[in-house]
């Protein structure tokens, strides 16, 4: 049978201890309907108990119905077991799918019905809502593998399993790459932007196959749409099998996430009791996208689980998946050091660490909560900083929590994404909402869904009220005011085209994958550089092409002279207003004495005797 979230009764071969769960009555409402549903579950149970004997292993409570229709467990270990847990009183486990409540956002969902998916089937990991849908999804896995027999004379590359890692991984260079002359790898990384500074460096891979990684992950990633690595996943993927501490900048939408998911996957598949893997994510629709990624490209791999824990969500069910004997954890600082502090969750086994969006992390003031987590968490184990931008702060914290790291620079350090074409216009405040109508009623401009950023809540919930009322777009605003469910169901409606304008805030700002949004206007100038090129890179990603429009006036002067060194690059036009302005020379000037000032205070040999001089001359005068 399959093991309830509530109740996880753990397997061990070497363990000969067995137990047992006292009798347990269905209420009388649920009664068998039909000779069809006692068909179902009979085939279930009795395959249960089966598998379960043959394997020697009863450790789990067997139910049959009885003449009524009720379920009834039947003690099979010891009556000195059954004795001593007689006391536990446990919900019964739900027969029919019709049964089960939906799944809230981010709690697993039934491979079968889409419903909450409450139980883990001991035969495939995947989670089931019922014993109905357990039933079906044992016999679509059957169906399955007889299918796969006839197509693998067809598809051996993809439809084969491969045995798995049953000794210790280790990363050996392809004998395609090691053929390669030094200077063939040097210019592939000039042509594709990549810049690795460190020891030792591993040459970046060509294929997915150069890994050596099972059949069965090889064909996740081609049924996940990657066929070729990006040049961020050509380096980074044997940097981190190699087991070595990273610090990544890349342009957003480069695919770092499938970069550090397939290290952490390798990692996690090597046999462990504890959580092999951490990823921490700074906001909650972050880490569901990093878990859904996860998922899919560990489908088929044996005992590979992940548990998704951030706040917005209910915490029993996040505590119940932690007992479900999970290798990845993919959580937000927050909501992973509120259950660390009831102790219901081991770190002591973590080897891998990956802090996703890391700038991020730091802005939002979760550094604190970052190194309390760390703490817990084995010193030899391997660090991964993963973000768009590295400013002087993430430089600082990989210092102090790096060994020996290697820093891997996908195109210009900091910049904007390369696939975006930046348009800055001059509109003052008054101006800014007739300008957004303007720019949704362009035809050659608007490519719906459009995503508008803002700096505050009520700007976004006013500024999609007055979208719908003057253009009747189907328009809606996303900020963190809005509950969790709101929020998914919003993602949902941007990804599905229900809506044709999203107001937000910047919770839509960061790593997530919004493929069909080619145009962002920045109503609002961000507060930061960094902030911009994260929210411009949502019109650019997994290399799509697209368009960011954004807003400035004298309200953004501080930042006139770093919009014109990051976007004048680009080739963007940018308006006389802002070349023109006396703030821009100002600030310019500023850096440029900075920069003399700098320059003066190294002592070489054409100022080696003025700086001897002056300093003879102020001692003198002393």
């Amino acid at each position: 049978m399959f093991i309830p979230r509530s109740l996880k009764v753990k397997r061990d071969a070497s363990d000969d201890d067995k137990s047992c769960v006292a009798k347990k009555l269905k209420p009388q409402g649920e009664k068998l309907s039909s000779e069809e549903d006692r068909e179902i579950l009979n085939v279930a149970l009795v395959e249960e108990e089966t598998s379960a004997a043959s394997a020697g292993q009863i450790t789990e409570l067997g139910s049959l119905p009885d003449s009524d229709g009720h379920f009834a467990s039947v003690c099979l270990g010891g009556t000195e077991q059954c004795a001593e847990d007689s006391c536990v009183e446990e919900e019964p486990v739900k027969s029919f799918a019709k049964t089960q409540r939906w799944a809230e956002p981010g709690e697993p969902v039934c491979v079968v019905c889409g419903r909450y998916g409450e139980y883990i089937c001991d035969k495939t990991d995947a989670d089931v809502c019922s014993l109905e849908c357990k039933a079906k999804h044992l016999l679509q896995v059957t169906d399955n593998e007889e299918k796969g027999k006839l197509d693998s004379l067809q598809k051996p590359n993809c439809e084969l399993e491969s045995p798995l890692l049953d000794a210790f991984y280790t990363y050996q260079e392809h004998s395609f790459i090691l053929n390669l002359q030094d200077d063939q790898i040097e210019n592939l990384k000039l042509q594709l932007g990549i810049s690795v500074q460190g020891q030792k460096v591993p040459r970046p891979i060509i294929d997915f196959e150069h890994c050596g990684f099972p059949d069965i992950l090889n064909c996740n990633l081609k049924k996940s749409g990657y066929e070729v690595p990006t040049p961020i996943q050509m380096q980074m993927i044997p940097i981190g099998l190699l087991g070595r501490d990273i610090v990544c900048s890349a342009d957003t939408g480069s695919g770092k996430t499938a970069a550090f998911l397939l290290p952490v996957i390798i990692r996690a598949l090597e046999k462990n009791r504890t959580p092999s893997a951490l990823i921490l994510a700074p906001t909650r629709e972050l880490a569901i996208q990093i878990e859904r990624q996860a998922k899919e490209l560990m489908c088929g791999l044996p005992n590979m689980r992940t548990v998704l824990l951030v706040g917005g969500l209910p915490l029993p069910p996040q505590l119940y998946r932690l007992k479900q004997n999970v290798k990845v954890i993919i959580a937000t600082p927050g909501r992973l050091l509120e259950i660390m502090k009831q102790s219901s969750v081991e770190l002591s086994g973590i080897k891998i660490v990956v802090i996703d969006e890391a700038d991020t992390m730091l802005k939002l003031g979760f550094q604190q909560q970052v190194l309390d987590i760390l703490e817990n968490i084995p010193p030899d184990h391997q660090t991964l900083l993963v973000s768009a931008t590295i400013p002087a702060s993430i430089e600082r914290l990989a210092s102090q929590l790096l060994h020996d790291p290697l820093r891997i620079t996908i195109g210009e350090k900091n910049l904007p994404c390369p696939n975006v074409r930046q348009i800055i216009l001059w509109v003052e405040e008054p101006s800014k909402k007739k300008k957004l109508f303007e720019i949704l009623n362009d035809e050659k401009l608007f490519k719906p869904p459009v995503l508008v950023f803002v700096d505050c809540k009520l700007g976004a919930d006013l500024l999609s009220d007055a979208v719908h009322k003057i253009t009747g777009l189907r328009s809606i605003s996303m900020h963190s005011d809005k509950s969790q469910m709101e929020r998914t169901s919003i993602l949902q409606g941007l990804f599905q085209g229900e809506y044709e304008v999203v107001v937000s805030t910047g919770v839509l700002g960061r790593g997530l994958d919004l493929i069909n949004v080619t145009l962002v206007v920045n109503f609002d100038m961000p507060s930061s550089m960094d902030e911009y090129v994260h929210q411009v890179g949502r019109a650019g990603r997994l290399g799509h092409n697209g368009t960011a429009i954004t807003f400035i006036n004298n309200n953004t002067k501080k930042l006139f002279w770093d919009i014109v060194k990051r976007v004048k690059p680009t080739g963007s036009i940018l308006p006389p207003q802002l070349l023109n302005s006396p703030y821009l020379h100002d600030q310019k000037r500023k850096e440029q004495q900075r920069v003399n000032q700098g320059q003066n205070t190294l002592v070489t040999g054409d100022n080696l005797m003025d700086i001897i001089k002056k300093h003879d001359k102020s001692h003198s005068q002393k």
